[in-house]
């Protein structure tokens, strides 16, 4: 008895485990079930539209500010994503985000929301002070230990 004989390719699990990535924003997903591992990745390749006026003056404020230029996720005010799933900057389409750069928050404010898996979790800040950055686009696919914001 062959392995494929055993073990048949289930076709229509792959495709559900496509659209799920296509759904989520996930980048791969894997089960097991008895002696059978499914593992279904894609790549994604995510190219942001370049402002050539913002591409010229990039230059003069990478000299304005060096730290800029660092990487967002070593930063001490960093918040992190603490999982896989996509980044949604308001509580719903059209409406007001949760905070802009140079808002002032409170320990425990809401930034921004992951959605994984159909399920909204709150990304709370970590601490009090003012937002300098936000590193994400509404509806950007995130992975986990992407730097969300910079609170300082």
């Amino acid at each position: 008895m062959s392995k494929e004989d055993r073990n048949p390719i289930d076709h229509d699990l792959i495709r559900a485990l496509a659209e799920l990535l296509k759904e989520t924003g996930l980048s791969e997903i894997e089960i097991e079930q008895d002696d059978l591992r499914v593992r279904v990745a894609r790549n994604l390749t995510v190219s942001a539209p370049v402002n050539v006026q913002a591409a010229a003056a990039a230059p003069a404020a990478a000299a304005v500010a060096p730290a800029a230029s660092a990487d967002p996720a070593k930063h001490p005010g960093a918040v992190l994503s603490p999982m896989v799933g996509t980044c949604y900057r308001a509580p719903e389409p059209g409406a007001k985000p949760f905070i802009e750069i140079g808002a002032q928050v409170r320990q425990g404010q809401t930034l921004l929301i992951v959605e994984a898996m159909k399920t909204t979790n709150a990304i709370p800040a970590p601490k009090a002070g003012t937002v300098t950055a936000i590193h994400v686009e509404d509806g950007q696919p995130v992975e986990f230990g992407e730097p969300l914001c910079t609170i300082e």
